[in-house]
């Protein structure tokens, strides 16, 4: 696990060296273990590395590195977890047992996109071909490990972060207001946006090829899920048993593939069905106790630690908790512009980091239970929207359309004056709890068109942003990838896959980890799962209102059932709790303090309608605005 970056021409002159080293020095958290360059002047092209070494500790194992007959050189991030096959395949005579090392050997055996097809892993790398002067960037199926690049007419320059991004020649960093948007829709800045216009996060499943500085990036596709997820669909496996035994095989693979490292590893351990799972995958393939980590609070709804600490206990792993308090989160607020570069709205991302941290104290690679969810129809909007679409859909859509503007003109706290009343006649203490949020969520659903409408709605916050973001259009907020041939559940699960997963979740792992110099690793990813949790009978996901159910089968005969059957939690943090209370000083001084009492407020909002906002970048979960 690494950080690259570089740029191809760029005022060369200007930038080389102290921009290389400048960028290359803002991703030390990502490889504290060692830094290398590699320029080829003559072109203008500049490759930089930091490196968490995680396989083959030796200078063998360095970058950039060179193959063998010297036309390519790469700098790699991530891991190539079947490498010792395509290693055993190759027969080269090997300078060290390094992944990157097959990497290039592979390239040049087979091609890239060959390669690309044949890497079960996770990883972003930029390739240099010194023979046709041609530079690649490319990213793993999934998207787990990230790539920012910007390309115009004097080069391209990329990097793992954008705070590497920052440090490149040219640099402007002028806000995106469609990212903006994006942000206020969906909580993050969708793909391939990035907070700043021009700036754009290479898709997964894609490689980038540039052959020329001040070329057009022609970008290309190496594998496709909606296509993989539709075929395996017409090859479904039997509701049985074999099946489940396949599942439990498939998932051991990965997992296993996973556990190899030259350096300490463990896992993270929430107690829920799928890091449950893959620890206990980890556990039966190990000759000694895993190591485990979670987190817990002290408010009892969202505490799962003692859950954990139970399924840790069964499996026998040397297991680690630590319970977070409002105090450890406020310590990593400030830190958060720095993690994450641009503004990020996931909560998780606080115990996200604090479990990273906590496990880099012991190990420095941890398996992960993330995509369990969006594979085996882990979310509950998966059990329900059906239910939903089909109470709604008989109705036409003007009437539907009349009723939610009918429900939204009386305010919530009028409803629950209604609520109220008739509960009191009725002589009840309480017929719905909280009656006009309820009904003001119905109403912004209510008049859909289609299933993937009511997705959209569903995975969606602010509905119109282009309306609160000055100069933002109306295609700021991209689509969901919507196949409805899978039926409404299985588009659900696969546009999650191809936009939550890798915006979000993917985001938030990646960033938490790597700020602790941690690697994580997350066997759910592996394609062999991804085929085959698709050619599983959608029975066997949802099953009678459960959801996981296959999962939860092979997990069952590792782990008592009593140990794992709860209500889904997620992972969540009180976070209104606390700003309710222990943190309600700081957060209402934090207001005051950036100009935001009612007096500023007043001005800044003036401001903005003469378009004179002024947005400074480089912030997570906010843009900071102020006015003059």
């Amino acid at each position: 696990m690494c950080g690259i970056n570089g740029f191809w021409r760029e005022d060369w002159a200007e930038a080389y060296p102290a921009r290389l080293q400048a960028m290359t020095d803002a991703l030390a958290h990502r490889g504290p273990d060692g830094q290398g360059q590699w320029t080829d002047p003559e072109q203008g092209l500049a490759l930089g590395h930091r490196r968490l070494a995680i396989i083959d500790l030796s200078p063998d194992g360095a970058q950039p590195m060179q193959s063998r007959c010297g036309r390519y050189v790469v700098a790699f991030n991530g891991e190539i977890y079947n490498y010792r096959e395509l290693r055993a395949e190759l027969g080269e005579d090997w300078r060290g047992h390094s992944d990157t090392e097959v990497l290039l050997a592979a390239v040049v055996r087979w091609g890239l996109e060959a390669s690309l097809r044949r890497f079960n892993g996770m990883f972003a790398f930029a390739l240099w071909d010194r023979q046709t002067a041609c530079l690649t960037l490319a990213r793993d199926r999934f998207g787990e490990k990230p790539l920012y690049y910007r390309a115009g007419a004097k080069g391209l320059a990329f990097a793992s972060e954008l705070k590497a991004l920052r440090q490149a020649p040219g640099w402007q960093g002028e806000i995106d207001r469609d990212a903006l948007a994006c942000l206020l829709a969906r909580d993050y800045i969708a793909q391939p946006n990035s907070i700043y216009r021009g700036v754009h996060k290479l898709a997964p499943a894609s490689y980038l090829v540039l052959r020329a500085p001040g070329a057009v990036p022609e970008i290309r596709p190496y594998w496709d899920a909606r296509a993989e997820a539709h075929a395996a669909r017409n090859h479904l496996l039997a509701d049985n048993d074999a099946t489940l035994d396949g599942l439990e095989a498939v998932l051991t693979r990965a997992v296993g593939l996973r556990m190899h490292a030259d350096v300490p590893l463990g896992a993270f351990l929430s107690g829920g069905i799928d890091s449950s799972l893959i620890v206990a995958l980890m556990q039966a393939q190990a000759s000694q106790p895993v190591r485990s980590f979670s987190i817990g609070f002290s408010e009892a709804a969202y505490n799962e630690a003692p859950y954990a600490a139970a399924v840790a206990r069964h499996l026998g792993t040397s297991h680690t908790e630590l319970i977070v308090t409002p105090e450890d989160a406020l310590a990593v607020i400030p830190r958060l512009p720095q993690l994450y570069d641009e503004p990020f709205a996931d909560s998780s991302q606080i115990p996200t980091f604090l479990v990273s941290q906590m496990a880099r104290e012991h190990v420095t690679v941890a398996l992960s239970g993330d995509a369990g969810d969006e594979l085996f129809g882990g979310y509950n909007r998966y059990r329900w929207l059906p239910a939903v679409w089909r109470r709604i859909a008989w109705l036409p859509q003007p009437l539907r359309r009349l009723a939610s503007r009918a429900m939204t003109a009386v305010p919530p706290a009028a409803w629950d004056g209604a609520f109220g009343l008739a509960a009191r006649v009725a002589g009840r203490q309480e017929l719905l709890r909280n009656p006009g949020d309820k009904l003001h969520k119905l109403a912004r659903v209510l008049d859909v068109a289609s299933p993937a409408d009511l997705y959209g709605r569903l995975i969606g916050f602010w509905p119109q942003p282009e309306g609160v973001v000055l100069g933002a259009s109306p295609a700021a907020v991209p689509a969901p990838v919507w196949e409805a041939a899978l039926g409404l559940r299985g588009a659900s699960m696969l546009a999650d896959t191809l936009g939550y997963l890798p915006d979000d979740i993917l985001v938030k792992v990646d960033r938490a980890s790597m700020a602790a110099s941690l690697e994580g690793r997350m066997p759910f990813l592996d394609p062999e799962v991804f085929a085959q949790a698709w050619r599983l009978p959608e029975t066997m996901k949802i099953r009678d209102g459960i959801s996981k159910w296959a999962l939860r089968q092979v997990l069952y005969r590792h782990v008592p059932q009593a140990l794992i059957d709860r209500p889904k939690a997620g992972f969540s943090i009180p976070i209104d709790h606390w700003l309710r209370g222990p943190l309600r000083d700081w957060a209402e001084g934090c207001w005051l303090k950036t100009g935001c009492a009612a007096k500023a407020s007043l001005r800044r909002h003036r401001s903005v309608r003469r378009g004179r906002n002024t947005c400074q970048g480089g912030a997570t979960g906010s843009i900071t605005c102020g006015a003059s």
